[in-house]
């Protein structure tokens, strides 16, 4: 069984390395689950390999909002104090408070 430790949590704001969005994270996935066909189309010399966290993000860049898919090597922790404006936070989280959302909701 693969053991792996996420870097970032639930709600926390964080920003990719290489491309100019930032996003809340929403889900995590232990290690890549998304499909071989996303997996391809991703340059060969900048795919990440896939034994790793993968976030689910509530994402904005200066043009739009969108869900994003990302490995845990492409981010970094974003530590400007800037809430994120996309429309679905408030479906579930709370009010932005200290860099951070809370969940609306307990997870089991």
């Amino acid at each position: 069984m693969l053991r792996t430790r996420a870097k970032y949590h639930l709600g926390q704001v964080v920003r990719h390395k290489k491309h100019p969005f930032r996003g809340v994270v929403f889900d995590v996935d232990p290690e890549f689950s998304n499909t071989e066909e996303w997996y391809q189309a991703i340059p060969e010399d900048s795919r990440p390999i896939k034994e790793q966290p993968f976030y689910h993000l509530l994402a904005e860049n200066d043009q739009s909002y969108y869900v994003a898919y990302v490995s845990e090597q492409n981010l970094v922790a974003d530590y400007s104090g800037e809430p994120v404006d996309h429309p679905d936070i408030p479906d579930m989280f709370g009010p932005f408070s200290d860099g951070t959302y809370p969940l609306h909701f307990h997870l089991n």
